[in-house]
């Protein structure tokens, strides 16, 4: 919606400065696809996954122990004294508990990882993008590439600022892209 009402805005300034007798200048950039090719972008990815699978370790760990008192438990239950039954039962139920408790933390936490770990490199990407707008004298940039959430329903391609962008920020793309 938020995407609908700035392209709204957008077309509208257009048509309000074509009417005034002044062009704009627009463009359009792939911020996934510079995030892509950025090295600092891959050690992020790099980091995220190592720590995601940190988290899954220990998820397996909790599960396996679960697993591992359950089965006493079921092998057991019937020479359990009522009292030790339902300690057993209780305790069963808390670390079912924990892990589901574990599992949202889990969750949270790569979530916080990522966007500790991405948001300065998406501050350098808008820098860059902003710079470019400035020194081309682009009126406007919009986002593309990244499906379902594009600001742009069309352009043609010599607009796009893209590779621009990737020069300032020093990294060069592969030959068969773009």
């Amino acid at each position: 919606m938020k995407s609908r009402m700035l392209f709204g805005a957008a077309i509208l300034l257009m048509v309000v400065a074509s009417v005034n007798g002044q062009s704009l200048k627009v463009g359009y950039a792939d911020a996934n696809y510079i995030l892509s090719l950025l090295p600092e972008s891959k050690q992020a990815q790099t980091n995220i996954a190592s720590h995601e699978k940190m988290l899954q370790t220990q998820l397996e760990a909790k599960y396996k122990d679960y697993q591992t008192k359950l089965a006493a438990y079921q092998q057991n239950a019937s020479g359990f004294d009522e009292i030790i039954r339902k300690d057993k039962e209780t305790e069963l139920m808390a670390l079912q508990q924990s892990i589901q408790q574990f599992e949202g933390d889990a969750q949270n936490s790569i979530v916080k990882k990522q966007s500790e770990l991405l948001q300065p490199i998406f501050k350098k990407i808008g820098e860059a993008i902003e710079a470019v707008a400035v020194e081309n004298n682009y009126d406007f940039i919009f986002s593309a590439g990244a499906q379902g959430v594009d600001v742009l329903l069309y352009a043609k391609e010599s607009h796009d600022v893209t590779l621009i962008v990737l020069k300032k920020l020093g990294v060069d793309p592969p030959a068969e892209t773009k």
